[in-house]
């Protein structure tokens, strides 16, 4: 099986396609076979990203004068789609999709030369520290404080539910560099904090319910003292630097969580049709095929809508909530997926031998990161 067997698309051209056989190829030989280990140490080593750079999986948008490929977000979606489809958990999204798009719109000329070759080659894993013990939506009640001192930040606070939280070597920190700004969000600035600067601490690897290796942590900083140039872009624009990316970030939360809806699925079609009950294969039973009928018209017009969020992406034309609008949609939709088809599993289903309950358990947050339902719902109300 295969996202080949998705007739069709329009958002890519043959250049994209095979990229994407080199993406699936490199994902089956080394991150496939590796999937049940990493989940049990639950953790993704950091040898995959660097091989990953190696063939050009990991931030394919930055320029070549940065030692990047130079090519569009499509690239970057091919590999959110068969990451997502293969079941490799590594946090490439959060680096190639959102960190780097910070880097290349807010960083100075030194800060690009310096992280974004490393980012590319994988030799440097990033996260951003935004979420704190008790603030998750609302950024603007965050607590971490960075305060100047001569030609440096003093940069207190702690983060939580941080993505590649263990591994990162670059974190990007939402702090308030001016903490008694009005509106508070004119106080925020994102802040650079390298993972061996003095303060700096990772807590522990929290244990979620599902994505045993997908890296998230807790981050602690006690007087962690950077340079002011480590400051990306202008100091109190963090906030507005933060929600301009939302549209990218999203759209390509919307890809990688509808490919996983249709890995379930493609898996499901052949359990059912191999799965004997009544003397007859679970498939034969109207029920099942009707189900199945149902999802996979969803899953059809969810490609079409994805390939045309792509392409408004590509042309610079997605808005925030046409953003919201796909997380939205297709998290909610791979939900329903994912739940259907364990139903039709019957009790293999619940056992984590079988892939959809690994699935399943992994799929309860997307309506969570990235922007809560309720919070999308939100986004895209104020604009009726």
């Amino acid at each position: 099986m295969s996202l080949d067997t998705i007739p069709g698309r329009l958002a890519y051209t043959e250049d994209h396609e095979a990229f994407r056989q080199t993406v699936r190829s490199f994902l089956q030989k080394e991150g496939v076979p590796n999937v049940d280990s990493w989940e049990k140490n639950r953790l993704v080593p950091k040898e995959f990203w660097r091989k990953a750079g190696e063939v050009g999986m990991l931030c394919p948008t930055v320029p070549e004068e940065y030692g990047g490929l130079g090519l569009d977000f499509g690239y970057n979606c091919i590999v959110d789609e068969e990451m997502s489809y293969n079941g490799v958990p590594a946090g490439f999204s959060l680096q190639s999709d959102i960190v780097v798009g910070y880097l290349e719109h807010y960083g100075s000329e030194e800060q690009k030369r310096e992280w974004l070759p490393k980012l590319v080659s994988g030799e440097v894993v990033t996260a951003i520290a935004m979420t704190e013990p008790g603030t998750g939506s609302d950024l603007q009640s965050i607590r971490t404080t960075a305060r100047k001192d001569g030609n440096h930040y003093v940069i207190n606070g702690s983060k939580t539910y941080i993505t590649n939280g263990q591994n990162t070597d670059l974190t990007l920190v939402v702090a308030k560099t001016d903490p008694d700004a009005k509106p508070a969000w004119k106080g925020m600035s994102i802040i650079l904090v390298e993972s061996d600067r003095e303060g700096f601490s990772k807590g522990r690897k929290l244990d979620k319910i599902g994505q045993d290796a997908a890296d998230t942590s807790e981050l602690f900083f006690e007087d962690v003292r950077v340079p002011m140039t480590n400051c990306l872009g202008e100091e109190g624009q963090g906030f507005v630097y933060l929600m301009s990316q939302l549209p990218q970030e999203r759209l390509a939360i919307a890809v990688g969580v509808h490919s996983s809806a249709q890995r379930a699925f493609d898996d499901t079609v052949a359990f059912t049709k191999d799965r004997k009950a009544f003397a007859g294969m679970v498939f034969d039973f109207q029920n099942t095929r009707f189900v199945l009928a149902d999802l996979k018209s969803k899953l059809q017009v969810g490609w079409a809508h994805l390939d045309w969020a792509i392409a408004r992406h590509l042309k610079g034309e997605l808005t925030n909530e046409e953003g919201a609008a796909a997380k939205l949609w297709h998290t909610e939709l791979q939900w329903e997926v994912m739940d259907k088809c364990l139903q039709l599993h019957g009790g293999a289903g619940y056992m984590n031998e079988y892939p959809i309950a690994r699935m399943w358990r992994a799929a309860r947050v997307s309506r969570i990161y990235g922007g809560t339902t309720e919070i999308m719902k939100e986004v895209i109300g104020r604009k009726l």
